[in-house]
């Protein structure tokens, strides 16, 4: 019987190190990875260098590079050397997966999503802040599992002076690569953020009444960061959306009514005059994560 390995990992860069742990079980076994195994040296060798020294005898290539200057040439490489490879495998998934990545090698600019929790009626917390908790255990275990995804992990000012969110990764923990944090307001100091948010790395600045979301986005991306997290509130994320920068919303709803005219809404901003400035959402998926229940979609431009 062949050996099978399975490499899960969000990019296929890293094979190369998993190989290495492998060690001799690797040869003669079936390699499966999400995206096209490198040729080329950049922070680390090639894969395809890595993957043809441990005697892989298959390879299963979920999607290729969309890089124009390596898309296929990994696989051409590995077939010439004699390793039996296929591409396209649960290609759609396998793009979902790398679709942080794949924005950011093609445009240099992070993968934007904007998570935002809320009651059935539209109130992410009452009139004096409190929002803990609208979401269930499920739902903020799922906000974990985005903050591991996440390079960076922003909110506005508002939200780090009332809630004081750690904007890090609790869960599992020990977790080795905590996100940078970002705070958008233009009153606050690194030093008062500090104070406010003290566990983790001093959080970073956006001040958005003096740099444009794609000057910020663009200097994001040159700094390797491929995906960013915003996690509001209501007039920041607002402000994303309208800016057009939101590349993927995920609501968490839970079912709950909060009432009150006063209760803050899940998003601020000016008042629209028509129905027909709604913003419209593609792609949209629903799912139940414990109680609460997961919608997630991508503005249309």
């Amino acid at each position: 019987m062949p050996h099978f390995l399975l490499v899960k990992v969000r990019e296929s860069r890293r094979a190369g190190y998993r190989l290495s742990q492998a060690g001799n079980e690797a040869s003669g076994s079936d390699l499966y990875v999400t995206l096209e195994p490198c040729s080329t040296t950049g922070r680390t060798p090639p894969c395809t260098d890595a993957i043809i020294k441990a005697g892989i005898r298959r390879v299963f290539v979920g999607c290729l590079d969309p890089n124009p200057a390596h898309a296929g040439r990994g696989v051409e490489i590995l077939r010439s050397a004699g390793i039996e490879t296929s591409s396209g495998i649960e290609e759609e998934q396998c793009r979902r997966l790398n679709e942080a990545f794949f924005k950011w090698i093609t445009t240099r600019i992070p993968f934007v999503l904007l998570k935002m929790a809320m009651t059935l009626d539209g109130k992410t917390a009452t009139e004096g802040g409190v929002s803990k908790w609208i979401t269930g255990p499920a739902a903020r275990m799922r906000v974990q599992k985005l903050r591991r995804w996440a390079d960076a992990i922003m909110v506005g000012g508002e939200t780090a002076r009332v809630d004081r969110p750690s904007l890090n990764v609790r869960f599992p923990a020990n977790w080795p690569f905590q996100p940078r944090r970002i705070v958008a307001t233009s009153s606050m100091t690194e030093e008062s953020l500090q104070e406010l948010l003290p566990s983790g790395r001093t959080p970073e600045i956006f001040n958005y009444k003096k740099e444009s979301w794609s000057d910020f986005l663009l200097r994001l991306g040159s700094e390797n960061m491929t995906s960013l997290l915003i996690e509001g509130g209501s007039e920041l994320a607002a402000s994303a959306l309208n800016a057009g920068i939101v590349d993927r919303i995920e609501f968490h709803v839970a079912p709950l009514l909060l009432g009150g005219k006063d209760s803050r809404p899940v998003l601020g901003g000016q008042s629209p005059v028509s129905l027909s400035e709604a913003l419209k959402l593609k792609d949209l998926s629903i799912r139940k994560l414990g109680c609460d229940f997961i919608f997630s979609g991508r503005p249309e431009r």
